[in-house]
């Protein structure tokens, strides 16, 4: 059972605000970021491009909203929204290998840079959400 941890006003703020980041996303996977987000679809994955895409703006919809309105098992939330962010970094991988341009990322050196930046997501959403928290200290 995952006990939905105590935050603080600052962690409800990122949480909120990462919560906005992923329905913001969601909108680009299925409107104008479309076929940027199909860059960073690795060559493995089974379905086309386009419905990984747009499943994966689903998704990220799904969990944004959670992370803002879902309160109650914010705790939960996190640790979902943290899993879909290492579930997905094989696409920026991908981006990476493939020498893929896309968001603006038109060299190795700014691709590379980027992959760094996926820890920060995945701890960002455990440790607003009080995740992190439960993970160290709450589990028995």
């Amino acid at each position: 059972m995952i006990e939905n941890m105590p935050t603080t006003a600052l962690q409800s703020i990122f949480r909120v605000s990462l919560g906005l980041l992923m329905i913001f996303a969601a909108i680009a996977h299925c409107t104008f970021g479309r076929n940027s987000f199909q860059a960073q679809v690795p060559d493995w994955v089974p379905l086309s491009k386009d419905l990984t895409v747009v499943l994966s703006g689903v998704v990220e919809a799904v969990l944004g909203l959670a992370m803002i309105f879902w309160v109650k098992e914010k705790t939960l939330v996190g640790l979902a929204l943290a899993v879909f962010f290492v579930l997905i970094f094989p696409g920026n991988i991908a981006q990476y290998t493939g020498h893929r341009s896309a968001f603006g990322l038109s060299t190795d050196r700014s691709r590379l840079i980027r992959l760094f930046f996926q820890p920060v997501l995945i701890v960002l959403a455990l440790w607003s959400t009080g995740a992190l928290h439960w993970i160290f200290y709450s589990r028995k």
